[in-house]
């Protein structure tokens, strides 16, 4: 199956699906990276404070993809920000990757408290500007905050990857990536299957015969979202590939736009309040 891709503002496209490895043990990651790459998916999704890029890479060598034929993004932890320590990450990575260049390259998370991340999306720049990175994006930023990098340094990220999914909608984020041209990626994009067993996704799944976890996915990329979404289970991942070529009707939208629980929907960290853990 051809993945669906999605352009980027600097004229670079990312795959709307990819498989994320974020709390894959590292003894287990070689596998499911294989797996993933057997089943199609065209993205891998990375971040170094994850511990296991290097059995990405191994997963990648193993396999013998090509370094065009599948699209590698990895994240900058916010404990290695600063304009020289973002270099010096940006390389440690690739070579844990076994990569001489990123398709796309994340600071992980704005931690403002730091007061560093101007700085180290300048770092990005240069990155880019020396051909390590092809695109370069955030992470959890919030609309105020990719605001400072588009006013203080004139370059737009490419992308922002936010948790988003039917209990977290983010339509304030959302909105205003689509008017600054900024993708937007999906972490967690089933709830970490919190709303699977919800009775509207049931109910929908029944009607086009398909699971809970195919609607929800098919429903972000029919807005123009990315996903990663993560499985340990290599059947569901297999499954979540599986989220094309069909669409839900009108109704079936409105019924899941009113799952959204605004924040209080949120299921993961929020590194603005609590303390960063080590890299």
């Amino acid at each position: 199956m051809k993945l669906s891709m999605i352009d980027f503002s600097d004229g670079q496209k990312i795959p709307q699906l990819g498989f994320g490895v974020a709390g894959i043990l590292p003894e287990n990651t070689q596998a499911m990276v294989e797996a993933a790459l057997d089943a199609g998916y065209g993205m891998i999704d990375n971040a170094s404070i994850y511990k296991n890029e290097v059995e990405v890479g191994r997963a990648l060598e193993l396999s013998g993809v090509a370094a065009g034929d599948v699209f590698i993004t990895s994240k900058v932890w916010p404990l290695n920000y600063g304009y020289d320590n973002v270099i010096k990450a940006c390389r440690k990575s690739l070579g844990d990757l076994q990569r001489t260049q990123f398709d796309l390259y994340l600071l992980h998370w704005p931690v403002p408290a730091l007061g560093l991340y101007v700085e180290s999306w300048k770092a990005l720049i240069e990155l880019q500007k020396q051909g390590l990175v092809k695109s370069i994006g955030v992470s959890n930023f919030y609309p105020e905050q990719l605001q400072k990098l588009i006013d203080e340094t004139g370059v737009t990220p490419v992308i922002n990857q936010i948790e988003l999914h039917p209990y977290y909608q983010r339509r304030v984020e959302k909105k205003f990536h689509d008017e600054h041209n900024i993708v937007t990626q999906c972490w967690s994009p089933l709830g970490r299957a919190t709303c699977l067993q919800d009775d509207v996704l049931v109910g929908i799944a029944e009607k086009y015969g398909k699971t809970a976890a195919q609607i929800v996915l098919n429903w972000q990329v029919g807005q123009g979202n990315v996903v990663i979404p993560r499985s340990r289970n290599i059947g569901r991942m297999q499954q979540n590939f599986d989220v094309f070529g069909f669409g839900l009707d009108d109704d079936d939208r409105l019924l899941i736009a009113g799952l959204d629980k605004g924040f209080e929907g949120r299921l993961g960290e929020d590194f603005e309040l609590k303390e960063l853990p080590n890299d």
